[in-house]
């Protein structure tokens, strides 16, 4: 026989038509904290629990996150047990949201800033609102070792799977697309001819790159002087200011060509005033190849003493030369169109030079 009192439990249960499940998200109030976590009321028979682990990340607390009365989302992640509790995650569903979130900021090819967590063979860990991400050492801009845990660090996503837990990013992407669009002006607004200002970023043995305002152009090494250059450290310096003139511009391969000599006056022309055929001029060996000397005749303009003349200079002086070292020549042929200038340490004769 059913007494009053159980028929006003059965009420009670009544009260609670619930259809809660495993991998569901509800809606839920903050009902109150125990010594694990926080009790939450999701509308079943008795609070849900939602543990610490699942409530909070690292170095955060439950009092700071979670007040009696606020409402958030959750994601049952055990169905009830015999006490008729449900456990519940806050984290998880933060997690869903972040990848929904991420997924957007791919789409819209927007750069995001992420968290180092630390730096690892092949690459960095790194953390965005909560999701854990790996940059490859090929997508750094930077070294591993200029990297440091907890710092900040610009990222472009490159791979998003949420099933497959795969977040793949790239440092270099971050900065290439708004370099490109520099680059994109740059080349849309010079041309062949044009003196431009720039700065030298870097020195090589065959040249120098100097930025012209988001692109870098090549400053050949024959471009650098009229006169001999061994090493283009010798005239420049990285962070030097200076004008160069667009020579090339290679619109396929994006690369442009500068000169620095072509900013000075060519000594060939005045060569050409002060120098002729048959003159004994002095000059300085500037640098010695097997087929002869190449002595600077006159300043930004070189000529060429053959090997068979240095021999015979060498042997009736008894002497070595050098590249710096002094010496005198006779003009033997100067073709001041193709820049050419051929010497010989002996004296022709008026009928030798009038044949030439």
């Amino acid at each position: 026989m059913t007494n009053e009192k159980d028929l006003d439990f059965e009420k009670l249960l009544d009260q609670y038509d619930y259809n809660f499940k495993k991998g569901d998200l509800v809606k839920g109030k903050i009902a109150g904290f125990d010594g694990s976590g926080v009790l939450v009321d999701i509308g079943a028979k008795t609070t849900a629990k939602l543990p610490e682990f699942e409530a909070v990340e690292k170095g955060e607390t439950i009092q700071d996150l979670y007040k009696i009365g606020d409402e958030f989302e959750f994601l049952i992640i055990r169905d009830e047990d015999e006490d008729g509790q449900f456990l519940l995650s806050k984290k998880k569903v933060d997690f869903a949201y972040a990848w929904k979130e991420l997924e957007k900021i791919k789409e819209a090819g927007e750069t995001i800033m992420a968290t180092v967590i630390s730096v690892v063979k092949g690459g960095v860990l790194v953390e965005v609102s909560g999701v854990r991400g790996f940059v490859p050492s090929s997508q750094l801009r930077t070294k591993e070792t200029e990297i440091e845990a907890g710092g900040k660090i610009e990222l472009k996503i490159l791979t998003l799977d949420a099933k497959q837990n795969n977040f793949i990013l790239s440092n270099k992407k971050a900065y290439e697309d708004p370099i490109e669009e520099v680059r994109k002006n740059v080349f849309e607004q010079i041309e062949p001819g044009q003196v431009v200002k720039g700065e030298v970023v870097r020195i090589t043995d065959f040249g120098a790159f100097i930025d012209i305002g988001g692109v870098d152009g090549l400053l050949p090494l024959s471009q650098l002087s009229w006169r001999w250059i061994d090493h283009p450290s010798d005239i420049l310096t990285v962070g030097q200011k200076i004008d160069v003139e667009v020579i090339a511009i290679d619109q396929d391969k994006q690369r442009v060509s500068l000169s620095l000599k072509n900013l000075e006056p060519d000594p060939w022309v005045e060569a050409e005033k002060q120098i002729k055929e048959g003159d004994l001029v002095e000059g300085t060996i500037t640098r010695i190849k097997h087929f002869g000397a190449f002595v600077e005749v006159f300043p930004g303009v070189e000529a060429l003493l053959p090997h068979n003349e240095v021999v015979d200079y060498q042997n009736d002086k008894d002497i070595i030369l050098n590249a710096g070292d002094k010496i005198s020549t006779y003009i033997i042929k100067f073709n001041p169109a193709d820049r050419r200038i051929a010497l010989s340490v002996h004296e022709a004769t008026e009928i030798e030079i009038d044949n030439e």
